[in-house]
């Protein structure tokens, strides 16, 4: 898949290294500081590996306070942020964290406590979500009490990240640091399983990535942690089990995508078409809406 981006922002003091679908890396440009990294978090969206023509207004900074609200409350498992204040170009004010440079481990640490998905295909195949056995008889949405790690390895951007097993994480980073990553990101999803639970948001499955700090070693939580591109949240009231559940995130982007009035084919190497205005402001709802019920606080 093409990025095809736009230029990145020039920022005083930062030279930009990276670009992903969202994100845009810049490391400092005193040679002499070689610990951190400014993360700046887009208006771009993607979906069906695509990174759609249009911006979906305020979403980078939704993501960037939902994750630093989250980090907040996630107080016990050190995470990479160094400030989102002092530091930070006022030109990406509100969207940007000067962050620790972690070694970022090649796995993506995925917990789910609901079936749906990638989960529920592998496990209509045969009654496995990566390599995890699980009882007969669950539909779309059934809970799984415990929840389940099931990681995935970092494909190349543009490619499917591909579920794996345990044994395979183990291979991977070592018996121990494999343990560590699986006992964090349960911890992780029960606790912000309960802490979206009070508010009437169920937590189906999160997506968290975790790196060494390279001056302790410690295993540290980076990238972003529990918004609506990393994780699956659906409404408590709305709850069905035995269908697919509407979720905060980009539903109404996928959905119009698939429909016959975007008159675009997935199947096909054609690129998708602009988003039309009511797609965007209704995405961007769906954003504003998950932060706000989350956090409790008035997203401005």
């Amino acid at each position: 898949m093409s990025l095809d981006l736009p230029a990145p922002a020039q920022l005083p003091g930062w030279r930009h290294v990276y670009s992903g679908k969202v994100r845009e890396l810049y490391v400092p440009e005193d040679p002499a500081v070689t610990d951190r990294v400014l993360v700046v978090a887009t208006d771009r969206i993607s979906a069906y590996d695509h990174i759609l023509p249009t911006p979906i207004p305020d979403k980078g900074r939704i993501l960037t306070q939902l994750s630093l609200w989250w980090f907040d409350q996630l107080a016990g498992v050190p995470n990479h942020v160094i400030s989102a204040d002092d530091g930070v170009p006022a030109e990406v004010a509100g969207r940007a964290m000067i962050c620790k440079k972690l070694d970022m481990y090649p796995v993506e640490c995925i917990a789910r406590g609901y079936l749906t998905g990638s989960g529920l295909a592998e496990y209509r195949a045969d009654s496995t979500v990566c390599g995890v056995p699980l009882p007969g008889g669950l539909v779309d949405g059934s809970r799984l009490e415990p929840a389940i790690f099931t990681p995935s390895a970092k494909a190349e951007q543009g490619e499917h990240d591909e579920n794996i097993t345990y044994d395979a994480v183990v291979d991977t980073v070592g018996a121990e640091t494999a343990e560590t990553l699986r006992s964090l990101t349960l911890d992780i999803y029960t606790a912000a399983e309960r802490t979206a639970r009070d508010r009437g948001i169920i937590l189906a499955d999160t997506k968290v990535e975790f790196g060494a700090d390279p001056a302790t070693g410690a295993v540290t939580l980076g990238d972003e942690v529990l918004t609506p591109d990393s994780s699956r949240f659906w409404d408590a009231a709305l709850y069905r089990p035995g269908q697919a559940q509407p979720s905060f995130d980009k539903q109404y982007v996928r959905d119009w995508l698939t429909s016959p009035d975007s008159g675009w084919d997935r199947a096909s190497d054609t690129p998708p078409p602009p988003l039309p205005d009511e797609v965007v402001e209704r995405t961007r709802a769906r954003y504003v809406e998950a932060y706000e019920r989350l956090t409790g606080r008035t997203f401005v």
